[in-house]
């Protein structure tokens, strides 16, 4: 039995220093209690949005970057998806999602390999058809809207190194 665990601690523990050999993401949230979204007003629900966000970053990371890329990404501004309708007296705390009202996060970056700088940007993301995100409209994920977006901006600039449009 104590064999069995401690196998399974050792396993843990190389695959913890694995996953953190590969770390090559930062984030950076600049001045976010001035971001234009309700949500970042609030120190609690704005500490909490950024570790979410942190933590997916981190995922698309691990899946997406190749050894030995390094990537900075600096979160300039955010608006989540949705609005609050402070008018609707049962529903003044629920974000009400329009078409209108797409996920937006202007976002600057370096990608870098080797020393060498691959890409570099700063650019505005928004998914007008967020509405229509099949996988984010199916989840019960938190910000399911929002990662989805990002996941495709991801894909799009840092794997198929696609630059930005015009």
């Amino acid at each position: 039995m104590r064999t069995g665990k401690y196998i399974a601690l050792t396993i843990t523990v190389f695959l913890l220093a694995a996953a953190g050999a590969h770390a090559a993401l930062t984030v950076t949230f600049v001045n976010p209690e001035h971001y234009r979204d309700d949500d970042f007003r609030s120190a609690s629900k704005r500490k909490s949005i950024i570790a979410e966000l942190t933590r997916y970053f981190a995922t698309l990371d691990q899946r997406y970057l190749k050894e030995g890329q390094r990537l900075h990404i600096e979160v300039l501004d955010a608006r989540l998806a949705g609005h609050y309708e402070p008018w609707r007296a049962t529903f003044n705390d629920v974000r009400i999602l329009r078409d209108t009202t797409p996920p937006r996060f202007k976002l600057r970056y370096t990608l870098r390999q080797a020393g060498e700088v691959l890409m570099k940007g700063e650019e505005t993301v928004t998914d007008m058809n967020y509405l229509w995100s099949p996988n984010a409209r199916g989840s019960s994920e938190r910000l399911a809207y929002e990662k989805d977006m990002l996941r495709d901006w991801f894909r799009e600039r840092f794997i198929k190194l696609k630059a930005p449009k015009a």
